[in-house]
């Protein structure tokens, strides 16, 4: 389950890094008002703890996990 959070909340902040590169809009602070926003900072913090998470999937073994 935790894998899955991790997993979708680094798609939301890829998608947000897309906006900002593509279109210079930043989506999460356009949501919470702004980049020094508490929600918005409580979002960039979710985002980078689950992107520290999925550098574990990298090296699990998913084959012993499946057996």
């Amino acid at each position: 389950m935790m894998d899955k959070i991790a997993l979708i909340l680094s798609i939301i902040g890829g998608l947000n890094w897309g906006c900002i590169g593509i279109f210079n809009f930043d989506v999460v602070a356009w949501i919470f008002g702004g980049q020094t926003a508490i929600g918005s900072r409580i979002v960039y913090i979710l985002v980078a703890l689950a992107s520290i998470w999925c550098i574990t999937l990298l090296f699990r073994d998913t084959e012993a996990a499946n057996d």
